[in-house]
This record gives structure tokens, sequence and C-alpha cells, in this order.
């Protein structure tokens, strides 16, 4: 997870590196149950002496696989490929399951940072991270980001640093 080693340049280390917050999972996870379920009494109330028995059955495991495949297996790819990792030097967003898309944001660039949580994130201690750069995207609005107080203080902590010319309040 987060930048290789490799990618990093000189001087520069990683201080935080993660995923979306879980909360994310929470809906392909209960779709995963109900399509266990679902597929589980069809197959129980499919009757074994009908004459398409095996069609039916057979139609009930594609329809399964392609729920299951929609609804929690890609969900969950989507989590587990999105990363978000801060250096001393800048904040690195990668996603994408087949192919890859990352975002550098140099921290000495950055103009501001602010976050919004709902009562719902601040009991799971999440939320929405907002950063302003002085590049061409601008405004760069990041949802479910885990411990976002704390993500949300090192951030503005390195960005004055970069500001500053410092490297790790040095």
């Amino acid at each position: 997870m987060g930048l290789p080693e490799h990618l990093l340049t000189t001087g520069e280390r990683v201080v935080a590196s993660f995923h979306p917050h879980w909360k994310r999972l929470v809906l392909p996870f209960f779709a995963l149950l109900i399509v266990v379920a679902a597929s589980s009494a069809a197959f129980f109330f499919i009757p074994s002496g009908y004459e398409y028995a095996g069609v039916a059955w057979l139609a009930v495991a594609v329809v399964s696989v392609v729920a299951l495949t929609l609804w929690s297996f890609i969900p969950y790819l989507r989590w587990k490929t999105t990363s978000y990792t801060l250096t001393t030097h800048r904040f690195n967003i990668s996603t994408g399951i087949l192919s890859k898309s990352e975002d550098d944001i140099p921290l000495a660039k950055v103009n501001s940072v602010s976050s919004d949580q709902s009562i719902v994130e601040r009991l799971l201690g999440c939320g929405t991270l907002v950063v302003e750069s002085a590049s061409d995207r601008g405004e760069i609005v990041l949802k479910d980001i885990p411990k976002i107080q704390s993500v949300r203080a090192e951030l503005f902590r390195l960005v004055e640093d970069a500001s500053d010319g410092e490297v790790d309040g040095r």
C-alpha cells in the first residue's frame, strides 16, 4: 500500500499511508449476505425432481456470481486499490483496478486544508478532506478519509513545514 521506496525522491519519507474508510464496504458486505441467502433459498426450493432443475440451478448460480461480482467484489477491489499516501513532499492519491491513476499534490502548492464530517462520520472517525491547491485541478475533494482529524492535522503541519522550507520540523 502506498508509494514504494524507489518512487520517493531524495530526502522524502512516507508519513502516512491508508485506504478509504471501511464504511465503504458496509453495503457490499450486506449485498454479499443477501445474495448468498437468496441463492441458497433458491437452490433449496428448486425441486430436485423438476425436469429443468439443472438449468434452474445453473441460472441461479450465474445470476448469483454476476450479482456478487457487481455488488461485492468490484466495490471491494475499488476500496483495496485506492490508497492515499502522505509524504514529507507530497500527497499521493492512487486509484484503479485494471488501469491505474495517480495524482500527486506537492505540499508546497497546497493553499488550504479543510474537512467536513456528518454526525455518522464523526462517530466513525472519518470524513471528507478538501485540499485546495495552486494547480490546474484547484480543489480536490477526498471522501471517506479515516482518522480525518489526525490526517488533516498532519497534512496541515507538513504544508506549513513545506512553506517554511523545513522537513519534519527541521
